[in-house]
């Protein structure tokens, strides 16, 4: 599948059922970086989940690895340890900065107002927090917790990795980290709050809000 910018490029969108398993995924993304670099590959859009797995970041702290149940894969994207499974829905970002302004951060910023605009239309308020990595909310009581994760990193000006948002994972599965270095604050997930969404459901609401993903991405709502 593929859709239209604003400017009229045609970004592929590819949508996985099944699982993909980490290492995997990331080769791929490495491999499409370097095409989308060298103008032989559209940029992409990749949605999809993964086997249970931790993810280390650049920043990532040994000491914030409390419970190693998982495989533990290096990713090269910013930020410390993440956890990916079933129920998180994840989106790689692939685009060419080259012809975005080769403003990285706005790319985050825009990356951020995509799935805080998305969860919006899903009936959740989120927002993101100066000096916190993560998408933010109110979990059941009342306490903030975190909803979804960003974590990018930018090669020959073409990004890769994006987020991912908590739909219905096994939240147990975080406490064999301290997740994005934050131990005071917890995780929470859409199926938690009362609000079952599948997969397809997910994908199709952000596609619905890309507009303005791409809108901010080229300053033209600032």
């Amino acid at each position: 599948m593929a859709v239209m910018d604003l400017s009229g490029d045609m970004i592929e969108w590819q949508q996985e059922q099944a699982p993909v398993p980490y290492r995997a995924a990331l080769a791929e993304m490495e491999a499409r970086n370097s095409a989308i670099s060298a103008g032989e590959a559209s940029e992409l859009v990749w949605l999809l989940e993964h086997p249970p797995v931790y993810t280390a970041g650049t920043s990532a702290d040994p000491a914030e690895m409390l419970d190693p149940r998982f495989d533990v894969v290096e990713t090269g994207r910013g930020g410390r340890y993440t956890y990916h499974g079933p129920g998180q829905r994840v989106g790689y970002v692939l685009l060419d900065l080259k012809m975005r302004g080769r403003d990285v951060r706005r790319f985050v910023h825009s990356l951020e107002g995509w799935v805080i605009t998305t969860l919006a239309t899903l009936g959740v308020e989120s927002w993101s927090v100066d000096g916190r990595v993560g998408i933010w909310t109110r979990d059941t009581d009342g306490v903030e917790a975190k909803i979804g994760a960003i974590g990018v990193r930018v090669r020959r000006w073409v990004t890769m990795h994006g987020f991912s948002v908590n739909l219905s994972p096994d939240l147990s599965h975080f406490s064999g980290i301290v997740p994005c270095g934050i131990e005071t604050l917890g995780v929470t997930s859409l199926a938690k709050l009362g609000i079952a969404l599948s997969p397809a459901e997910w994908d199709a609401a952000l596609m619905d809000t890309a507009p303005g993903f791409f809108a901010a991405l080229s300053g033209e709502t600032e």
